[in-house]
């Protein structure tokens, strides 16, 4: 008997990568067919979304999606990976920043940025990926890339005296609402940049990728317990906009025609019971044209 086709939404722990969760899925599902969605550091805890047979050809689409985060970003310190999982690479004193001045740093990572993704990310260069060649010892400059921070609120600026000699640091807790592809470590890096003083995110915490938050989140020891799957059907309707078809055009998507419609995004088309069908997009005045079929 296969699996049953649909999203599994995963509380990730610390510690462990994306493909160590979808390893242990792969184990409760009992199907080698799954895919996750959006890769988290291991460092990262939080929403990690993952496909299960049929529902693996939806996450390319819900990658594209905005993700928001909880993190916390310390000042006064670099280190090689722009985290807490980095070598330390130097120190500057934070004693003369002020709360106005930190925040109106963070201010200016709001909006339209190019950003420079960090040197150990999973990006490709040349099909080798970047951490990769770092860790083969290459130098990696990689190109800004156009993102969108939609929201970054600041909520608490503290002194701590975390360091060997005794130093003082300031932690940054943010929140984070953003398109995909931000790297939340890239704005750690890019605000301990411009006041001076150098920076790196201490925790991540991702708590929603589009629809789908921490509430409908579970932990691999919950799923261990009771292994929870959003069907394909309803996990489409969450996720994008939808819309019910008569008979003549359900028979049209089965055979992957275009559509006279006139769709202004990505959208999950259903037969008249109520089957999802496919994701059909804009093609022009009043037409539409398959992206994926499911049927």
């Amino acid at each position: 008997m296969s699996a049953e086709s649909g999203l599994v939404v995963v509380d990730k722990a610390g510690g462990m990568t994306s493909h160590d969760v979808v390893a242990r899925v792969r184990r409760l599902a009992g199907t080698r067919k799954v895919g996750h969605a959006g890769t988290l550091d291991p460092m990262a805890t939080g929403v990690l979304i993952v496909g299960v047979e049929r529902a693996t050809r939806l996450l390319g689409h819900l990658m594209l999606t905005e993700k928001r985060y909880d993190a916390t970003v310390r000042l006064g310190v670099t280190t090689t990976t722009d985290d807490a999982e980095g070598e330390f690479v130097g120190m500057w004193s934070t004693a003369t920043l002020d709360q106005d001045q930190v925040r109106a740093a963070f201010a200016e990572q709001v909006g339209d940025l190019l950003q420079v993704p960090s040197a150990v990310s999973a990006i490709k260069v040349d099909g080798k990926r970047a951490y990769q060649r770092v860790r083969d010892g290459e130098q990696v400059e990689l190109k800004p890339r156009p993102v969108k921070v939609h929201e970054l609120v600041v909520h608490r600026i503290r002194r701590d005296r975390g360091g060997p000699g005794g130093e003082l640091y300031v932690d940054v807790d943010i929140s984070v609402r953003c398109s995909s592809g931000t790297y939340i470590r890239a704005i750690a890096r890019d605000v301990g940049e411009s006041l001076g003083v150098g920076g790196h995110l201490t925790a991540l915490r991702r708590t929603a990728v589009g629809p789908y938050g921490l509430e409908v989140a579970h932990t691999l020891e919950k799923l261990a317990e009771d292994f929870t799957v959003l069907p394909l059907t309803a996990a489409a309707r969450r996720a994008f906009p939808s819309l019910d078809l008569d008979e003549a055009q359900a028979q049209d998507v089965r055979y992957g025609r275009p559509l006279k419609l006139g769709l202004e995004h990505l959208t999950a088309v259903f037969a008249p019971e109520g089957e999802f069908l496919a994701l059909y997009e804009p093609a022009g005045a009043a037409r539409a044209k398959p992206a994926a079929v499911f049927v």
